[in-house]
């Protein structure tokens, strides 16, 4: 097994390192790769056919504070909400990044090895691991410009000095893809000298060099002591921009394909209840490609999702939805898809390009506007602004239609979320969806972030007052997709690899079908997109009327006495045939 282990992981790194002139031999590199994440391990590859996830998992999407507290730290506060208010409904939470940072809400660290002690420190980590599966962001790409590392490499020495990169004058910077707005290149002086380092997203996050060796060694170093404080999942944020080469547009090079298929490899002969998810905000092609061959990412975003279940609810019309559906892949055991409707971030548009003409695209953004949202703009290739995503609460986002906001909000957004839940992958839900959270103009004023608009820090009693109202729209909310997502963890045909199947139901209806692993439980999932009444040919269904039939959320028996399914605005029902 060391031998198969050994072999593998030194293919990796010449991959990675074909053309580049190293002063060590590959083989020393590997190893010590292996004695880094391996110590104290027994060594045996993982199954790929294999998944430690079920119907049963959903994930919490929060940063450390997103509740706060007068007499605990964050994190703690934390553990104790979730466990006091719903214990049962998620199974993995993804803390954003709790490390000490310099700006853009954490993702630019100063220090990977220690917790912001404005949160708490490793020990609420571990403890809130004790209960369940923790995500980690891995902020692969770059550090803070304030980072003990970056201080060192300006003055050339200790850890840090040849981490990071510089921007080679051979490049042409016109073919480099852009997230941003800002420019790739930031003078600094280093050793005295006038010189230019490789900025991807803002000035303060500078890229690191993974073609030193040593940046891999380090990178391997942080995930093995975050699995030993308790980290499980790992979001490799930004990763396709971790490798860059002349001539190229710098982003989802096969070098950085090699590299995620290294991690794996590491942590699949080692670790063996280990998820890596690719955080890659791109083409939807560009995105499946991070599945590799079953030897890259275990889990990818959705990232086509959100942008395509609000055009659908803002139009009417699922025939992008369906059409869009029916060509995603079906996941193999050992991978699967990471669904969500809101995040940290906002709702991306390349993600949609392809997907949604340029009409579309436009229309969705102008009816976001309308509702309160705001647009962030990337610099392309010709220097010109384009829109990149949208920055809105959930809430407001299914407020209304292209018509304006209406009385549907609530219902709305219950059916773009009961789509979300049903659908093949792994669900995560955003605290602040989760809590009902409108457009925090508040914070957008204080920071003048776009992104702020959906990251509101609530204080614990706030969040007690507005889960005791019943009557509150946070209340239904909250209530709403707890019991939703608890009812979905018990139904076999909801597991995240279960079979899946499009159905043909016209524009005004999306629906699919789900079947349990072992073939017992079947459920049609059918929603009404739009907010007039719908009618469903049970013969376009194609559901046998005889034996029992039941809609999950509403506990009914449905009789087929009639030829039609009657569909209430926005309603959704999953028909299961029962186990």
């Amino acid at each position: 097994m060391i031998k198969e282990f050994k072999e593998r992981v030194n293919l990796h790194l010449k991959k990675i390192y074909r053309g580049i002139q190293l002063n060590e031999k590959i083989e020393n590199i590997g190893k010590d790769l292996i004695d880094i994440i391996g110590k104290g391990r027994k060594y045996q590859r993982r199954s790929k056919n294999l998944s430690s996830w079920s119907e049963k998992d959903c994930m919490l999407i929060t940063y450390g504070d997103s509740v706060k507290s007068n007499d605990k730290v964050p994190l703690e506060n934390l553990r104790e909400l979730i466990k006091e208010k719903f214990p049962k409904t998620f199974t993995i939470i993804h803390i954003l990044p709790f490390f000490p940072y310099s700006s853009d809400e954490g993702f630019s660290v100063k220090n990977f090895y220690e917790v912001n002690n404005c949160l708490g420190e490793w020990d609420d980590i571990r403890a809130i691991s004790n209960d369940y599966l923790i995500m980690s962001d891995l902020v692969i790409n770059h550090m803070s410009s304030e980072s003990k590392w970056f201080q060192n490499f300006l003055k050339g020495k200790e850890k840090g000095k040849n981490f990071f990169l510089k921007v080679d004058s051979a490049i042409d910077l016109r073919k480099v893809f852009r997230p941003r707005a800002s420019s790739i290149s930031k003078k600094v002086e280093l050793n005295g000298k006038t010189e230019n380092v490789w900025c991807t997203f803002s000035h303060d996050q500078v890229d690191f060099d993974f073609k030193n060796p040593d940046v891999i060694r380090e990178f391997i170093r942080i995930i093995k002591f975050y699995l030993d404080n308790g980290v499980r999942l790992f979001r490799l944020d930004a990763i396709a921009f971790i490798w860059k080469e002349k001539d190229t547009n710098c982003i989802n090079l096969s070098q950085t394909h090699e590299i995620v298929r290294l991690i794996r490899t590491l942590l699949d002969y080692t670790y063996e209840k280990t998820v890596l998810l690719t955080e890659t905000n791109i083409l939807k092609r560009e995105n499946l490609s991070y599945f590799g061959n079953g030897n890259e990412a275990h889990w990818i975003y959705n990232f086509s999702l959100p942008p395509l279940l609000l055009h659908t609810m803002i139009n009417s019309d699922c025939t992008r939805l369906r059409q869009w559906a029916m060509t995603m892949p079906p996941t193999q055991m050992g991978n699967s898809y990471l669904n969500f409707i809101s995040s940290h971030d906002g709702i991306g548009l390349r993600p949609a390009e392809g997907l949604l003409d340029s009409k579309e695209l436009h229309t969705l953004a102008e009816t976001m506007v309308k509702f309160g949202g705001k647009i962030s703009s990337r610099e392309n290739n010709s220097g010109d602004l384009s829109p990149y995503e949208i920055n809105i609460s959930a809430v407001d986002a299914f407020s209304g239609d292209i018509d304006g906001q209406d009385d549907y909000s609530f219902d709305r957004f219950m059916c773009a979320h009961a789509i979300m839940l049903g659908l093949e992958g792994v669900p995560a839900i955003y605290i602040n969806s989760f809590f009902g959270k409108k457009n925090d103009y508040i914070g957008l004023e204080k920071t003048k972030v776009n992104r702020s608009i959906n990251r509101y820090r609530w204080k614990d009693v706030e969040i007690k007052n507005i889960l005791s109202d019943k009557h509150s729209h946070n209340s239904r909310k909250f209530e709403a997709l707890k019991y939703l997502i608890e009812l979905r963890s018990l139904q076999p045909a909801f597991h995240p690899n279960a079979q899946q199947f499009i159905l043909q139901l016209g524009k005004k209806a999306f629906g699919f079908y789900r079947q349990s692993i072992d073939k017992k439980q079947t459920i049609f999932c059918i929603s009404n997109v739009t907010k007039t009444y719908n009618s469903i040919s049970l013969i376009d269904l194609d559901i046998k009327l005889s034996g029992k039939w039941n809609d999950l959320i509403l506990k009914e028996s449905l009789e087929f006495d009639e030829s039609y399914l009657h569909l209430k605005p926005f309603q959704t029902v999953w028909i299961s045939n029962g186990i």
